[in-house]
């Protein structure tokens, strides 16, 4: 040993005189080995590794990064592996780097099973912890050996160019849509960009609305991709969005009530649109004012209107949205002439002809029952217009009230209790003779010999109860033999007039007269009523 040590002091000693030469010999002579073909070109020039004080290992570090500026940069900026790893950290270059191992020797010392990846700018993730080192750091020259693993690509696209189906329509950026899990499990959030995905269309393919994977200048208009489905033919305008919603196309949710003056009720709700608005393609859209239909039912349902107009256009005063065969019309509200008995089961058009409600004419319908009823009517008008005095709307011929006492013949005794048609034998009421034997003829056992004028015997309690005063009620009163005599004794002839029977003996007592007529015809002169062959009175 110390012969070894008095050999290198003699040999530093003898190259003293000449400072350059003499270092550079020495280093030379002391060399270990040559170093790796990366510093060959400073194998001559020990201070670029080792400062000018040959072997100072605390400038040996500084001196490597000055040579190497992009690990010096990463430590700096802790940065990549040299900047990241724990193993670096407050070690010197040469602790993993060390030279003069000769040209092929790696000094690098890479071990690839055991290296640490997160420690770089670049973790890896997903599908690429299963890829080789190869796949991403691959040679910088073709055939070479030797590459940077710190120059690795580390930007999706220049790996992934081949799997680009968009064909960088999209840009470079390919992380923002894919991830390291599964390059075809896509992650890109569609609601950050200007046209958020909802409903069906969170479903939908990408090349639906982007074809040919042209995703600029993609337009967002409903239309543009639903034009296909517009059943409306663009009558509806092209906002889709104003009806139809992302959840289902084939749903419509335009809220009528809300966002119209015409609030959908009853049956309206359940029609298709088109059945109101019926305007032509070549019009435009359904929003424009001048398509708007009319509010007025009568401009939908004018083939409804059995009043042909007679009405008016405000169908709604009578008719509802619910049913329009039900009416709400109440006409004993709404008119002059309440509805009652038979009346409430007739059609309107039963009085309303050709359902007006007035006439040609533009008067008011006549409510009086004759202008209804005049075909009904049998009496041919002899009883007048004002059918309701007798008959009511429960039925023409349901429960007929006539006072007969206003007329000039009142009904007494077993006339009130007779059914009209014993003396009324057809509905011409006024045609019925008021005179007793027009109806008691057959009755009559005078065979007309009392005359016509029956109630001055008989009275209307019973034909058999008969009164009759001859002497308060003639000028001929009965005495003698008078009383007794049957009336046809004295009246024998038939007569339709009021009886003017003579009071003179000689009408009756002709034949009586044995004077044949010499003393005249005044027989009571002689004669008197109790015998006529008696009691002759001479003076």
């Amino acid at each position: 040993m110390r012969i070894y040590l008095s050999f290198i002091l003699f040999i530093g000693m003898t190259f003293a005189g000449s400072a350059t030469a003499g270092i550079s010999a020495f280093e030379k002579l002391v060399m270990p080995g040559k170093v790796i073909q990366g510093h060959a070109k400073y194998e001559s020039e020990c201070a670029e590794c080792h400062g000018e004080e040959s072997f100072s290992e605390s400038d040996q570090s500084s001196l490597c990064l000055d040579c190497h500026e992009k690990v010096a940069s990463d430590v700096k900026k802790k940065k990549g592996f040299h900047g990241k790893s724990k193993i670096v950290k407050n070690r010197m270059c040469k602790t993993c780097h060390t030279d003069h191992k000769g040209r092929e020797f790696d000094v690098i010392g890479l071990d690839k099973e055991t290296f640490d990846h997160n420690f770089t700018d670049f973790r890896l993730k997903g599908e690429h912890q299963q890829i080789k080192c190869s796949s991403c750091h691959k040679p910088s020259k073709k055939g070479s050996k030797l590459f940077k693993h710190r120059d690795a690509p580390s930007e999706c696209y220049s790996c992934h160019k081949k799997d680009d189906v968009h064909k960088k329509r999209l840009g470079d950026k390919c992380h923002k849509c894919h991830s390291e899990e599964s390059w075809t499990k896509i992650k890109f959030d569609h609601d950050k960009t200007d046209f958020p995905l909802k409903g069906r269309h969170e479903k939908a393919a990408c090349d639906s609305c982007h074809p040919d994977n042209k995703h600029k200048d993609t337009p967002t208009r409903c239309y543009s991709c639903h034009a296909i489905n517009d059943s409306h033919k663009k009558r509806y305008g092209v906002k889709c969005e104003t009806c139809h919603s992302e959840k289902d196309w084939d749903k419509a949710y335009f809220d009528h009530n809300k966002k119209t003056k015409f609030k959908l009720r009853g049956q309206h709700k359940e029609v298709m649109c088109d059945s109101c608005h019926t305007h032509k393609a070549s019009a435009g859209s359904i929003f424009k004012k001048k398509n708007h239909p009319k509010k007025v039912c009568n401009s939908c349902h004018k083939n409804d209107d059995v009043h042909r107009g007679q009405n008016g256009p405000k169908c709604n005063k009578c008719h509802t949205e619910k049913s329009w065969k039900k009416s709400k019309f109440n006409h004993d509200t709404d008119t002059k002439f309440k509805i009652k008995g038979n009346h409430k089961s007739l059609k309107c058009i039963a009085c309303h002809e050709g359902g007006r409600l007035k006439t040609k004419k533009k008067k008011k319908l006549d409510t009086s029952c004759y202008s209804c009823h005049k075909l009904d009517d049998l009496h041919k008008g002899q009883q007048g217009k004002q059918c309701a005095d007798c008959h009511s709307e429960k039925g023409w011929l349901h429960g007929v009230r006539f006072n007969h006492d206003i007329v000039d013949f009142p009904l007494l005794g077993q006339h009130a209790i007779i059914p009209c048609e014993e003396c009324h034998l057809s509905k011409a009421f006024k045609d019925v003779e008021k005179k007793c034997v027009a109806c008691h003829e057959d009755d009559d056992t005078h065979k007309k010999t009392m005359g016509a004028e029956c109630a001055q015997c008989h009275n209307p309690n019973g034909w058999h109860f008969w009164r009759f005063d001859h002497n308060k009620q003639t000028r001929f009163a009965l005495k003698g033999a008078h009383k007794g005599l049957q009336c046809r004794a004295c009246h024998k002839s038939a007569t339709n007039v009021r009886v003017e029977q003579s009071p003179t003996c000689a009408v009756c007592h002709v034949r009586d007269d044995v004077h044949n007529g010499s003393f005249g015809s005044r027989c009571e002169q002689c004669h008197n009523s109790d015998k006529f062959d008696q009691n002759i009175r001479l003076n």
